[in-house]
């Protein structure tokens, strides 16, 4: 990729998600994109072979949008990965299709690249969407419910991490940046020369840990991981993350062994097997069976099985 350095223009944001049966909420992104003040950007759409072709929807009502349409379902990595050598912007900021930017998001993200040396990623703070949050009854004040503003590494032990500020109100109790162990991969943004070093994000997790997996290979390369509070995203989640069912199950499984395996081997992975073989699988399957979950259950013997044998 990096061949296509000569035609990067200093500053050009090149945004990127990807689309799968979601053509509404992909629009209303679009639309918050319209709406920023940081107008040096270019926005590719990956539609990662959804049932319905939504080409037509998107020239009609965003002919800015450069549009790529893919013959089979990629997974987030993929779909993202697909865009990268049509973007020509000297930041890629991967954007889920279920967010929306706030005033000023772009600009700070670029800001905070552009002034930090070794700044190897940035997310903004994100916060459920209005919409999809979930308030107790006894709630008064309506602020932003925080979902992510940073994620420490993860244990070596659980192989488990958490994101911070997850159920807070957003208060201003994060007036700056900071560093994180993990980018959120709803919303993070990527100077072009640290892509052209670390690589693009691995397509054999299809879906989960992708982005754990690009900010491990960061920090071993020298790079650090942010968080700026000071822009921010609202995301959608629950919108999506309900039609995911058992393939979550699965992913979720799948994925975390296969992740520590790649990044914490020896004498750590072997403690990571026998938390694995004594906690966690138990717990889990007491957990399924005890709430008749027959379908998580199956998906979730399966990610271990999968894993093990590849």
């Amino acid at each position: 990729m990096s061949e296509k350095t000569d035609t990067f223009r200093p500053g050009l944001v090149s945004i990127i998600t990807v689309n799968f049966n979601q053509t509404e909420l992909t629009c209303a992104l679009l639309e918050s994109i319209r709406q920023q003040d940081y107008r040096y950007v270019e926005v590719l759409v990956v539609d990662n072979a959804s049932a319905d072709n939504p080409y037509q929807i998107f020239q009609e009502r965003f002919p800015e949008v450069k549009f790529i349409r893919s013959a089979q379902n990629l997974g987030f990595a993929g779909g993202n990965n697909l865009a990268l050598p049509h973007a020509k912007g000297s930041f890629l900021f991967f954007v889920n299709n279920d967010a929306e930017l706030t005033d000023g998001c772009i600009a700070r993200l670029v800001q905070h690249l552009d002034s930090t040396e070794r700044a190897g990623i940035v997310s903004p703070m994100i916060c459920y969407h209005p919409s999809t949050a979930y308030r107790p009854p006894s709630t008064v004040h309506r602020l932003p419910l925080i979902q992510y503003v940073g994620m420490p590494r993860v244990n070596p032990f659980t192989g488990r991490s958490n994101m911070e500020g997850n159920g807070q109100e957003h208060r201003g109790q994060y007036p700056e940046a900071f560093t994180t162990g993990y980018a959120h991969g709803a919303a993070m943004m990527m100077p072009r020369n640290v892509l052209d070093v670390v690589g693009p994000m691995r397509e054999d997790y299809f879906l989960y840990y992708e982005e754990v997996d690009w900010c491990e290979r960061l920090h071993q390369a020298g790079y650090s991981v942010w968080v700026e509070p000071r822009a921010m995203v609202w995301h959608k989640e629950s919108m999506t993350m309900a039609e995911l069912g058992t393939r979550k199950t699965y992913y979720m499984t799948r994925n975390r062994i296969l992740f520590m395996r790649r990044h914490f081997g020896g004498w750590r992975f072997v403690l990571f097997t026998l938390f694995l073989i004594f906690v966690t699988i138990p717990s889990n399957l007491f957990r399924y069976i005890r709430k008749g979950e027959w379908g998580n259950m199956r998906a979730f013997l399966k990610g271990i099985i999968n894993v093990i044998i590849r």
